[in-house]
C-alpha cells in the first residue's frame, strides 16, 4: 500500500495550519484531486492575493513496463510517492499561471532481467546460465525542483468548482543505478563482476534522460 511521504504530510499540515491562523475570508482555500504523470494526487491551495496561490500535496503511482538498457531486456516497475510545495503566479489575476516549487520523495524503477540467449554484459558475451538474473534499482533525487505553467480558474471564476491543467518538468540529479546478478554460474567471478560494473555504468548513461521528469496534470478543485 502506498503511503504519503513525510514531505507531503508536512506540506499539507503547514497549509492546514494557515487555515486556522488566517482570518476567515470566504473563498481563499481550495482542495483538489488530480491525475497525471506523477500519479494520482490530492492537494490543498491557499490564495494569498489576486495574483499568487500557494499549493501543497502528494502524488502516488505504481506502473509496470518493459524497457531495454544497454541491450538487456528488463521488466521494470516504476514507483513514485512524492509530496510537493509550490507557488503559482497568475500575472493578470486570471486563470493562466506560472508555477515554481519542488517535489520531495521517491521516484525509482526496479529492474528485473533474465537473458534467454548470449548477452553482452559490459564488453564481454556471457550465456544465460552464466549471467542468471540481473536485478537493478534506478533512483532519482529525493528533492526535485519544478517549473511549469498552466490554467487554473478556481479563484478567478464564480462558483465553488474550478478546473486546473498543468504542464512542466521536474529536475533530478543523474539517477543512481545499482545492478546485481544472482543465480548465475559466474555470480562470484571477479571478471564477470567487473563487466557487471561496466554494465551498471552503461545503464546509468542510458538512464540519464530521467533527470528530466515531464509533469502533465489535470485536476478538479473545490473552493471554500
Amino acid at each position: 500500500m502506498l503511503r504519503p511521504t513525510l514531505a507531503a504530510m508536512l506540506g499539507v499540515t503547514l497549509l492546514a495550519g494557515a487555515v486556522s491562523q488566517a482570518s476567515a475570508q470566504d473563498g481563499r482555500f481550495a482542495v483538489g484531486a488530480n491525475i497525471g504523470t506523477p500519479g494520482v494526487g490530492a492537494e490543498l491551495q491557499y490564495k494569498l492575493n489576486d495574483q499568487f496561490v500557494v499549493r501543497g500535496g502528494g502524488d502516488w503511482m505504481n506502473f509496470d513496463y518493459d524497457h531495454t538498457y544497454s541491450g538487456v531486456d528488463y521488466s521494470a516497475k516504476l514507483k513514485t510517492s512524492t509530496g510537493g510545495a509550490f507557488i503559482d503566479w497568475h500575472p493578470g489575476g486570471g486563470g493562466f499561471f506560472l508555477s515554481g516549487g519542488s517535489y520531495f520523495g521517491e521516484r525509482k524503477a526496479r529492474l528485473d532481467g533474465r537473458p534467454t540467449g548470449p548477452t553482452r554484459i559490459g564488453d564481454l558475451l556471457f550465456t544465460p546460465e552464466q549471467i542468471g538474473t540481473i536485478r537493478g534499482d534506478v533512483e532519482m533525487s529525493k528533492t526535485q525542483p519544478f517549473a511549469g505553467l498552466g490554467w487554473d480558474d478556481t479563484f478567478s471564476r464564480n462558483g465553488r468548482w474550478g478546473f486546473r491543467v498543468l504542464g512542466g518538468v521536474s529536475f533530478s540529479k543523474k539517477p543512481k543505478v545499482d545492478l546485481t546478478a544472482t543465480d548465475g554460474t559466474l555470480a562470484g567471478d571477479p571478471t564477470f563482476q567487473a563487466e557487471l560494473q561496466r554494465e551498471e555504468d552503461n545503464v546509468r548513461d542510458d538512464a540519464k534522460g530521467f533527470k528530466y521528469f515531464p509533469i502533465v496534470q489535470v485536476g478538479l478543485n473545490y473552493r471554500f
